[in-house]
């Protein structure tokens, strides 16, 4: 989450003044600020190839965009864009994301302007590879991650946050291939995930697990509480209890490796070999060259496989600080779960709702 003061958290349980600031950047530095807004929400999805999406409806008509220099066109115009609340001593401001302006269209005499945008891994992604690219010469994974991004925005942040930072193999990619899956595949092969950070940054980050990770919002039902509602729902689809992972690199002396990870916890409703049946998936890389390898990419990908089995929806007064990924604790029907925020829509006025889908839940035993 998002660093902001315990007052902070505090006031989002009570009647409070929220502040939205959305200003338009182009080359770098501040075009347009505070451009008002009419309504609009943040989405962030961690399971999504781009974790931050903007949407916003602008009412003035007179910034639908017509020359390629004004704010809201698409020519590497950005829009910083931040949520936070009033107090008497000043507002606290948390930043939602940096976004490229990808599509802003409305009716040329009265409006609004609608605007959609993404954060810095589409412009990645959009960079496709021109030539066979290879990470020949990368001593680490984190080194060959760098180099993939700095090719498409020399300025970039990237911090790796896992604590490890592993050799990396020999491995190419065809022209015409996907960058951004290039870095997420190495990133996998790192056991992490890669995001872009509402500030901005490229993040390695290892998986977040519910159990070993301290929670960082307390979600309460009663007065004081900020939870409004909550839902549960039951699905077989994506869920599996084994992976199966193989590396083969040819441009390697290694030999074809592989390691299976099982969902083996006696507890499990998805235990292999239980009722639920065998229920394995696949996944190759030539990035993995040793059974250790397969190994730990194996473990660190059948806890997320399992997860989706029970799905928890709810509402709640919403938290701009919140990110994709934290663990948070909720408090409802006379039990406390600990969950992994997986998707929520930050709205960016003070009526709108705060949907969470949330996966991993495991009870808290405090």
């Amino acid at each position: 989450m998002y660093p902001v003061s315990e007052t902070f958290l505090r006031a989002l349980t009570l009647p409070h003044q929220i502040v939205t600031r959305v200003d338009a950047y182009y080359g770098g530095a501040l075009y347009r600020a505070d451009i008002p807004i009419e309504a609009g929400s943040v989405t962030v999805d961690r399971g999504s190839k781009v974790r931050r999406s903007l949407s916003l409806t602008v009412a003035d008509p007179s910034l639908l965009p017509w020359d390629a220099l004004d704010p809201l066109a698409v020519y590497g115009q950005e829009l910083v864009v931040s949520r936070g609340i009033r107090f008497t001593h000043g507002d606290e401001m948390v930043p939602l994301g940096t976004f490229r302006i990808d599509e802003p269209e409305g009716d040329v005499h009265a409006g609004p302007v609608t605007v959609t945008g993404k954060t810095a891994e589409a412009a990645v992604a959009d960079a496709i590879f021109m030539l066979p690219t290879t990470t020949r010469g990368y001593n680490n994974m984190f080194e060959a991650i760098s180099y993939l991004i700095h090719q498409v925005i020399p300025s970039a942040a990237i911090l790796n946050a896992t604590g490890r930072n592993p050799t990396c193999p020999v491995a190419t990619w065809d022209a015409g291939a996907d960058r951004w899956d290039a870095v997420v595949q190495i990133a996998t092969a790192m056991g992490a995930e890669v995001y872009v950070d509402p500030i901005g940054r490229f993040v390695i980050a290892n998986r977040p697990d519910p159990l070993a990770t301290p929670f960082a919002w307390d979600i309460a039902e009663g007065e004081g509480g900020t939870l409004v509602s909550a839902s549960r729902r039951m699905s077989r689809d994506n869920v599996y209890n084994a992976v199966v992972v193989s590396g083969e690199n040819s441009a390697s002396t290694s030999v074809p490796v592989s390691a299976i990870a099982y969902d083996n916890d006696p507890t499990s409703p998805t235990r292999w070999g239980g009722p639920y049946g065998r229920v394995p998936k696949s996944y190759q890389s030539s990035l993995l060259l040793s059974q250790g390898d397969c190994q730990m990419a194996a473990n660190y990908m059948i806890a997320d496989l399992t997860a989706p089995n029970i799905q928890t929806s709810i509402s709640s007064i919403p938290n701009p600080a919140l990110e994709a990924g934290d663990v948070i604790r909720i408090s409802y029907a006379g039990r406390k779960e600990l969950h992994i925020a997986q998707s929520f829509s930050i709205p960016l006025t003070a009526d709108g709702d705060f949907p969470i889908t949330l996966r991993g839940g495991k009870e808290d035993v405090e």
